[in-house]
């Protein structure tokens, strides 16, 4: 969105392309060597969070500092930013747009500094709560709240991307559905199938279900105005001049 020109676009895609394979390489790469350590760790009585202490303990005094501003500033930074986006959503798109719409821009500056108080206090609450926890590891969170986001927009998100019959409710059942299912999940998941027993099970199954959900509710449910519709798809019909080293001939 803040893209400049066609150039911009171009070097952003190799770019993010290049940091995606350096953090998601890194990742596994770390998951299979942590392995090595197995025989110092107690699993079951430390949990995986304790693998990637124990491959730091032996590093040096400097090493382990820059390890530690590291996941210090990407942790700050990730909730700084979540924090952000979640309180402005809130308020701008849907406190503003429903119970709220006469409120002015200073309500809205103000609403939205309480609303981010309240999720870094609730983020400090769910730390808490992990760090106090014997079951609940960082790794399950993570499963759980990534489940709960990709089953939740990933079939709107698509569907509504290239198919003009997808409905405001079937988009709502995907929502409800996808983030309901991973907090079952994770409050009462004796109450789920075994293969529904874990994080990331639960979530692949959600996508996959938000896949079928989607079509499935949009066939029954009010179709969306036609003319806002086509007007959005609009874009998809313009004529866009380009050089022909862009555009191959027939």
């Amino acid at each position: 969105m803040p893209s400049k020109n066609e150039e911009s676009i171009r070097k952003g895609t190799i770019i993010s392309t290049l940091f995606a394979l350096v953090v998601a390489g890194g990742c596994y790469f770390l998951g299979g060597f942590g392995r090595l350590f197995s025989d110092q760790v107690d699993i079951a009585a430390e949990g995986f969070d304790s693998v990637i202490p124990t491959m730091l303990q032996n590093l040096g005094p400097v090493l382990i500092a820059l390890v530690v501003i590291l996941v210090l500033s990407a942790s700050m930074s990730t909730l700084s930013s979540l924090v952000i986006a979640s309180s402005s959503t809130l308020t701008i798109d849907f406190l503003k747009e429903t119970l709220m719409k006469k409120m002015d821009d200073k309500k809205q500056l103000l609403l939205i500094r309480i609303l981010v108080v309240v999720f870094i206090a609730i983020s400090a609450v769910l730390a808490l709560i992990q760090y106090k926890s014997s079951i609940t590891f960082i790794a399950q969170l993570m499963g759980i709240s990534w489940g709960a986001l990709a089953g939740a927009f990933l079939a709107p998100f698509l569907y509504a991307l290239y198919w003009k019959k997808t409905t405001r409710a079937a988009c709502w059942v995907s929502f409800i559905f996808g983030s309901g299912l991973m907090i079952v999940e994770m409050a009462a998941k004796q109450l789920l199938p075994a293969i529904m027993q874990n994080p990331i099970n639960c979530g692949s199954i959600a996508m996959l279900a938000g896949l079928v959900i989607v079509p499935v509710v949009s066939l029954f449910t009010p179709k969306p105005d036609k003319k806002l519709v086509e007007e959005t798809f609009a874009c998809y019909n313009k004529d866009t001049v380009v050089k022909q080293s862009t555009a191959l001939g027939k």
